[in-house]
């Protein structure tokens, strides 16, 4: 049975999004990874392409990817992106029982 993720992106994070798959030579994909540090703190990092990641979300031309086992952390949150003067970056919304990194490009659960 194939686990339904439902991770929304904003408008604003999907335009990034396309912007780096075009840059990065995978037209509409891109791939999301929840990154571990030492102290528990998981961290997201985009990339180009699939990376072997199946599909969890879809929208305005691009779709993004995902490794499987991390499925249950992503499901339900919402990918959005700012900008301002100094540059910009993803931030993820915080799941249910975590932490929110003060960046806001990571958690760490409870």
């Amino acid at each position: 049975m194939t686990e339904i993720v439902n991770l929304s992106i904003s408008q604003t994070a999907a335009s990034e999004l396309s912007r780096q798959a075009s840059f990065g030579g995978s037209p509409g994909e891109m791939s999301i990874a929840l990154i571990s540090d030492e102290e528990g703190w998981m961290h997201i990092k985009l990339k180009p392409g699939t990376f072997n990641g199946s599909p969890i979300s879809r929208t305005e031309g691009i779709t993004l990817y995902a490794d499987t086992k991390k499925f249950s952390l992503l499901k339900d949150l919402k990918l959005d992106y700012y900008s301002d003067l100094s540059g910009g970056g993803f931030l993820i919304s915080t799941p249910k029982n975590a932490k929110r990194c003060a960046c806001g490009s990571g958690f760490k659960l409870l």
